[in-house]
This record gives structure tokens, C-alpha cells and sequence, in this order.
């Protein structure tokens, strides 16, 4: 067997595996395990750069309170805790609890003090009502069943005039096409206020007032 049958084998066994994955999360969460927690944080210098775009479409600025939805292993979650400051908090939530070590592990390697770690999913009830300023799901939104009462649980926690950031790649098995986040966003209330990238990569803001 040569090298290029072997390559398209692999590539044909992703490709199963991606459209699996993302039909079962159609009926069930299916997060990213813990193990494969270096696809979401992969050291290209891309990543990086990609990192910065997102907070700096976020807006975020010291004493703001952040919920980073779905933080997986902190790519997101330590540069914002970093930005809000000793003033500021940011809340990594994940339904995993490897997760969440793995913050705080870096976190603590970091020296901040400023971030609250609560295990559970989005749409369990774990929110509180108008409490953040800014909120960032990245590549998490088709990981949930119920998205609708997700995005009702989000926009119930954000506070008025505060910033929901939606980031989504095709990279992900989960990919939600941007017409599909609008149209579910829309449809809880929320207004939007921004989009940057292209078809296959992009963040959307969308506000509530």
C-alpha cells in the first residue's frame, strides 16, 4: 500500500468520523473529549492571531464581566482575564470537568486570580439573570441539542447593551452555517450589531438592548 492510498484513507476516515460526530450532536451534547484538547488550541502562529481578532471584535475592556461558554482548554478565557483585569472576572464555563483543570492549570501558571470556573452545560439553568457584559461562544453552538433554549439562557444572562460573540469555522464538525445562527438568534431577540470573515469562518455580534 503506498503512501498516497494511506493518505486517502485517513482522510476518508475523518470524514466519516466529522459527519458522525455531527449528525449524534444533533440529538445529544457531544463535546470536544478532553484528550483532543490540542485541536482546539493547537501552536500555530495562526491560532494566535486568530485568538486576538476575536477579542478584539469582542470589545473587551477592564472591570467587564465575561462568560466564556464552552471555554474548553482557556485559548479564549486566559487573554480575557487577563484584558478585565483584578476589577473584572471571567466565568470559563464547559460541560467538562478536564476542561476546566486545564484552565486552571494555565491560569495559575499565568498568576490570575480573576476567573470562576463553573462546570455545565449551556441551557441547564446554570446562568444568572443580567450578568455579564460580554459572552463568546467559539465552535460550540452546533455541540448543543437544544440550541434555542441555550440561546434564551444566554441572552437572559447577558446584560442590556452587552455583547454576544458567535466565532464558527468549517474546521469544526459542528460548523453552523451564519443564516442559521441569525435566524435562531433573531428569533430570541437579539440584534445584530456586527460579522467579519467570510462564508466558512466568521464571527457574528449580536446585542441585546
Amino acid at each position: 500500500m503506498d503512501i498516497l492510498t494511506i493518505i486517502g484513507i485517513l482522510i476518508l476516515v475523518i470524514l466519516i468520523l466529522s459527519v458522525g460526530w455531527r449528525y449524534a450532536s444533533q440529538r445529544r451534547s457531544l463535546p470536544c473529549p478532553v484528550w483532543m484538547k490540542w485541536m482546539l488550541d493547537p501552536p500555530f502562529a495562526w491560532m494566535s492571531g486568530r485568538t486576538r481578532k476575536t477579542i478584539e471584535y469582542l470589545d473587551v475592556a477592564p472591570g467587564m464581566q465575561v462568560l466564556d461558554a464552552g471555554c474548553g482548554p482557556g485559548r479564549v478565557s486566559i487573554p480575557v482575564a487577563k484584558i478585565v483585569g483584578p476589577n473584572g472576572n471571567v466565568t470559563a464555563m464547559d460541560i467538562q470537568e478536564g476542561m476546566l483543570a486545564e484552565v486552571k492549570k494555565r491560569a495559575e501558571k499565568e498568576g490570575l486570580s480573576n476567573i470562576r470556573y463553573l462546570q455545565g452545560g449551556i441551557g441547564e439553568g446554570k446562568l444568572g439573570q443580567e450578568q455579564y457584559d460580554r459572552i463568546v461562544m467559539v465552535t460550540v453552538l452546533g455541540e448543543i441539542p437544544d440550541r434555542e433554549r441555550a440561546m434564551q439562557e444566554i441572552y437572559d444572562a447577558l446584560k442590556p447593551g452587552g455583547l454576544l460573540l458567535i466565532e464558527e469555522t468549517i474546521r469544526d464538525p459542528h460548523f453552523q452555517r451564519v443564516q442559521i445562527v441569525r435566524d435562531l438568534a433573531g428569533g430570541i431577540g437579539f440584534i445584530e450589531k456586527g460579522w467579519h470573515g467570510g462564508r466558512f469562518n466568521y464571527c457574528i455580534l449580536l446585542g441585546r438592548e
